[in-house]
């Protein structure tokens, strides 16, 4: 059963997360965590270590089961709603796993077609060609659709992955930690990446992220997780007149002040 999205101030929600409890055994992850992620918008989740900025991720896109609360995506319980509206609702949207979780002993463009094979009804020759194509979007040359995982750089794997999360035309595109391990000019392409994706397609981007300077070039609003929920949410503008300790170490220290330099 699907329900109304929710709307403020003429925004629709397109992700509403309300009372969320993840738990590993004992260990509580997530209390009563309320969280909207608005249409058009690129979210910037951040959070320190172990605040489980990953594992709402994974538990918005199915792969963690929640103890209690509901998870709205697209007008769909994605919970509790029945089977058809949910795997309808999983083709709206496209993930990008911090490794890049490909397929090993798949090349690039049988990774970017192994989507369209499990949910299109597509040729094959269409299939390759729209492969191609999602390569192409994703920044990486011709080239790369015949490689291995093994035989791409570090920055290649990312896009690959991308190309990949790109695959059925979503709505809204997750991404862990896109830009860990990239070197500045990496990272800072990937960024304008997500940027003119965001412009071109209207994607919607839940964007994991540590990187301040993406968090100031690319995002819209930011989500800080602490005390096992979404503490604030808001433009980073904001945040530094949050009083809680590591928001203001993380948003006022010299990296921050540096990146907001760069935006500026």
């Amino acid at each position: 059963m699907s329900d109304s999205p929710v709307t403020r101030n003429d925004r629709e929600a397109v992700i509403t997360v309300r009372g969320l409890r993840t738990q590993f055994g004992p260990q509580v992850v997530h209390e009563n965590l309320d969280l909207d992620v608005w249409k058009g918008e690129v979210l910037g989740v951040v959070g320190g270590s172990g605040t489980g900025k990953s594992v709402l991720l994974r538990t918005i896109v199915g792969l963690n089961t929640p103890a209690a609360g509901s998870i709205n995506v697209l007008g769909t319980d994605v919970l509790h709603g029945n089977r058809e509206d949910r795997l309808k609702t999983e083709q709206s949207w496209g993930v990008a796993f911090q490794d890049g979780a490909l397929f090993s002993s798949l090349t690039v463009l049988q990774n970017v077609m192994a989507p369209m094979r499990e949910h299109l009804n597509l040729s094959p020759a269409l299939m390759k060609e729209l492969g191609q194509l999602k390569i192409s979007m994703a920044g990486l040359p011709a080239l790369a659709c015949g490689k291995l995982p093994s035989e791409l750089s570090g920055g290649m794997r990312k896009r690959a992955a991308l190309a990949r999360a790109l695959a059925l035309d979503p709505q809204i595109v997750f991404l862990d930690e896109p830009t860990a391990g990239l070197d500045p000019i990496g990272a800072a392409a990937y960024d304008e990446l997500i940027n003119e994706l965001k412009r071109s397609l209207g994607l919607t981007v839940f964007m994991v992220t540590h990187d301040l300077d993406s968090l100031y070039a690319i995002c819209d609003r930011i989500a800080v997780l602490a005390e096992k929920r979404v503490l604030f949410e808001g433009p980073i503008e904001g945040m530094t007149e949050i009083d809680h300790p590591w928001v203001q170490e993380y948003f006022t220290g010299p990296r921050a002040r540096a990146a907001q330099a760069k935006k500026t």
